[in-house]
């Protein structure tokens, strides 16, 4: 929503104004959009493979929505661990072995729809939890496993943005590209009339302009955006890891949770009294 309420005010500051003292259709030269949107799309299919590809665009639609990471997310999280680590601290590791080898099938992840549609979390609890099943692992061993997953998964959600942001920094180069093709095209009509001379010339500037304004108006809010949803996305996996390093460790559930809680941004994070009372209340479902 904020994405395009921004493109909406860059149009507006750029051509509003321009408009004022000029004539929008003098920017109207198809073939210099048409050059600029070719050489954008193939210098991003030029330099990625297919994989990089694929996760550019399945990460475009998601910085249309509003982040699923917020508050009552991270609730479900911290209460699902705790379901989880009380049924250990009752009935031991092994009557948990079921929730974590048919996810799908558990009465307690059952009750987390929005955790469960999350293969990624959804895999990192279970997998966690199995080694600590299995028990041949200890707490220093899992989290270095944990430290390198998470690292692999920083990078891998950092991609779409960087590339993203890589390509739209060459938009101005681009933008001179074309620009540099209308001149050459000015220059073989050097016996025109100065009034179509210059219609030519302002053509070939708008390839510069466009060049500009698409990059750092329309590319880099992009990459932008899909930065800070990456940077979202991992902050789960670090509540995550501290709740089962915790609980490890030898804490009580409730202590081990709170650990996950400490870990949440500010603006997500509910006190310690929110939190108790939302475990309260989910032990009577």
């Amino acid at each position: 929503m904020f994405l395009i309420i921004g493109y909406v005010i860059i149009l507006a500051a750029s051509l509003g104004t321009y408009s004022v003292h000029g004539s929008l259709a003098a920017l109207w030269v198809p073939m210099e959009y048409l050059a600029i949107v070719g050489l954008f799309v193939g210098g991003f299919v030029a330099s990625n493979n297919i994989k990089v590809i694929k996760a550019v665009v399945g990460a475009l639609p998601g910085i249309f929505k509003g982040s699923p990471y917020n508050k009552a997310y991270y609730m479900d999280v911290l209460a699902l661990l705790f379901e989880l680590l009380s049924k250990v601290r009752k009935e031991g590791l092994m009557s948990i072995e079921n929730d974590v080898e048919n996810p799908e099938a558990s009465p307690i992840f059952s009750k987390y729809p929005d955790i469960l549609h999350d293969h990624h979390v959804t895999e990192f609890v279970t997998d966690y939890l199995r080694m600590m099943v299995g028990g041949n692992l200890n707490t220093l061993e899992i989290e270095a496993l944990m430290d390198q997953e998470l690292e692999n998964h920083h990078h891998e959600g950092e991609l779409p943005a960087h590339v993203v942001s890589k390509v739209g920094d060459g938009l101005p180069a681009f933008g001179i590209v074309v620009a540099v093709m209308g001149v050459v095209n000015v220059m073989g009509s050097v016996g025109e009339p100065p009034a179509v001379l210059g219609k030519m010339i302002g053509g070939a500037l708008v390839g510069t302009f466009l060049g500009i304004l698409l990059s750092y108006g329309f590319v880099q809010p992009v990459a932008s955006l899909l930065e800070q949803r990456g940077h979202d996305g991992g902050q789960v996996f670090k509540v995550i890891k501290a709740v089962l390093l915790a609980s490890m460790s030898g804490y009580a559930p409730q202590v081990a949770v709170e650990f996950g809680r400490k870990n949440l941004p500010s603006d997500a994070r509910p006190t310690f009294l929110e939190l108790e009372e939302d475990l309260k209340s989910r032990k009577g479902k």
